[in-house]
Order: C-alpha cells, then structure tokens, then sequence
C-alpha cells in the first residue's frame, strides 16, 4: 500500500504564495509523499465554426470596466504551472504535480485525495467576493465539505515548526480529531483550548444562577470525556470556558498565547458535512494557519 499522501491545492495565485512550502513540511511531520494538484475550469465550448460563445467575447471596456479589470488583476495566476514544479521539486525532489481538468474543483480535489490515500489537503486563502459569500458557499467551504481528509489553510508564511496551537472547542469528536492532528503536525508545540459556554436565554454567568450552573456542570463533564479522547496532546492549561460567542475573544487570546496555528474540528454523521457558522467565518478570513478536522 502507497505511503499517504499530502496535497498541496493551488489557483498559482498569491493567495496560495505559502501552500508548497507548508505542505512539504508537513508531508515531512506525516512522512508522507507530496503532490501539487492545480484544477483548471473547464473552458467553454465554442460556437459554430470556433466562434467563441457570446458570453465570453470580448468588448470594448468602459469607465467602470477598466476599473473592475484592474480590481480582479491580483487574482489572474501569477506562476506559471513549470515555474511551481521547478519550486515544487526543490523543495522535495520526488514530489508529483497533477493537473486536473474540471468545473467541480471541491469533486476533482475530493477524487484525488481519495485515489491517493491523502492523509491532509492544504490550501491558500479564499478570495473574498462579499456578494456572492453572502449568497453561497464558497469553494474552500465546498471542497471542505467534499473532502474527508483535514484541511490545512495556510496563511503564513513558513517560520519553522507551529510552536502555538490553540484549539477552538466545542468538545466534540470532530473537535478531538482536529486536536489530535494538531499534535501530529506540531509534536513540540503548547496546546491551548477555548470553549465558548452556550448559556441559556437570559442566564448570567455566575455558579449562583440555577440555569449557568447548571450549562458549567455540563460542559465540564463534555470537557472531562473530551480531554479522555486517545490521541490529544497534553494542554498546557485547562480548557478555557467563555460565555457566549468567541469572535471577539479570538484575537485576543491568539496575541497572549503567540499562537500561529488555530484548530476546529467538524462533525460525521447525519450533519457531518454541514458547516457552522464560526467555522464558516474563519475559513473566509483566518487570522493565522487554521487546522479543519474531522471525527471518523
């Protein structure tokens, strides 16, 4: 049987400067082999005699055109595919690169990773687009979705090995996954956990409201049964638990702890492949390298 794999997804724009090197450091912590998969839409078919179709002919470009063309420059590719190979190879010299054709990018790169056995997918940041994010999902959430492999979205650029991982928790499988990968991408980091305390509908924070005390005494015995889970690294610390949403406790807490590596897992089963909305928010605008797992 193939040694696993870890796949490097780019678009070969600057949004995805930092997947190769990411990708083979952490083929390296899996001793795993490294593939650069890039997919490429499909384009369209030509009309009568190879006229292009009338969608995508050309047209003289007014005020408001030139503006928008200059808009979407930064997202034309900016390497060439031989340019990443030469890259690629020097950074593992029996590295493969794959080409893939095809309109569904999250089902080309879902069949990929499962002929090759891929142990975890990293990608580049999402290009913003705030109408069609609003209305859709966006294709890193699609293929997030299509994928069973955890996803690595790499933000930074490599410094060397994570040496601060901070798991966002909801004490679940998913979330254990996510922790327990963490630990096998970053052997010599601290690890760190917050909870954000689902309280009832007018509940104040304190053990001396009956209906706080009694959302604590829950998500502790969740705590007790998570941190049981085989596999988690030890935490430098006991999970953190903070009422209401995290969003704001985020940043916050990834500047005291130094953390460049942020975790959270997602859920099988019949829900499995619905994304919440914290998990959603920080796939489209992670503050530093952020770790998708997923229970079994």
């Amino acid at each position: 049987m193939p040694r696993p794999a870890v796949i490097a997804a780019t678009d070969r724009t600057h949004r995805s400067a930092h997947v190769i090197d990411r990708a083979a450091a952490m083929a390296g912590m899996l001793d795993a082999r490294l593939i650069l998969a890039h997919v490429e839409a499909t384009p369209p078919a030509a009309g009568p005699q190879g006229e292009m179709p009338a969608t995508v002919r050309k047209r003289p470009l007014g005020g408001l055109g030139r503006k928008l063309k200059k808009a979407i420059t930064t997202a034309e590719p900016l390497q060439t595919l031989e340019a990443l190979e030469s890259h690629l190879h020097h950074v593992q010299p029996d590295a493969q690169i794959q080409q893939l054709r095809g309109d569904d990018v999250a089902g080309e790169l879902a069949a990929l990773a499962g002929r090759e056995g891929a142990a975890l997918v990293v990608l580049g940041l999402h290009r913003e687009r705030r109408v069609l994010d609003a209305l859709r999902l966006t294709t890193m959430e699609r293929i997030v979705q299509r994928l069973s492999a955890p996803v690595l979205v790499a933000v930074k650029p490599p410094q060397g090995a994570y040496r601060s991982v901070l798991a966002l928790t909801d004490f679940s499988p998913g979330s254990a996954a996510a922790l327990a990968m963490a630990a096998r991408l970053a052997p010599d980091a601290r690890f760190h956990a917050l909870h954000g305390l689902a309280l009832p509908l007018g509940a104040r924070f304190s053990r001396d409201d009956p209906a706080c005390d009694a959302a604590i005494t829950q998500a502790e015995q969740a705590r007790d049964g998570f941190l049981a889970t085989p596999g988690l690294p030890g935490l430098a610390e006991p999970p953190l638990m903070v009422p209401g949403n995290l969003h704001d406790l985020l940043g916050l807490r990834c500047g005291e702890l130094g953390a460049d590596l942020l975790c959270v897992g997602l859920n099988s089963g019949r829900d499995g492949y619905r994304l919440g909305h914290y998990a959603r928010d920080l796939m489209r605008a992670p503050p530093i390298d952020l770790l998708i797992g997923r229970a079994d």
